[in-house]
């Protein structure tokens, strides 16, 4: 018999013991898209971005990459600055 059955997927998560890693992962991938979709209403690439951040194209493509989950509050604020946008964090 399933272990499992009955479980959702945030218990089996826990007990695996990756419920952090995988929900920092999915929380990121979601900003990301976030911060595509203002780049493009914004009308701004990666470079561009990058300029108005005063950094280099590079340092943008680690901060549009999904599986880095290390990003601090600042560069998230410069970001959503950048963009036009306001930052807000709250919990759920």
């Amino acid at each position: 018999m399933n272990q499992y059955s009955g479980s959702d997927f945030d218990d089996f998560l826990k007990e695996e013991g990756i419920f952090e890693e995988v929900t920092a992962r999915a929380q990121k991938r979601h900003l990301v898209l976030q911060l595509l979709d203002a780049m493009e209403q914004s009308q701004l690439n990666k470079s561009q971005l990058a300029a108005k951040l005063q950094t280099s194209r590079s340092q943008v493509d680690r901060l549009l990459d999904p599986d880095n989950t290390t990003i601090t509050l600042e560069t998230l604020g410069r970001l959503a600055h950048a963009l036009g946008r306001q930052l807000r964090i709250e919990l759920a």
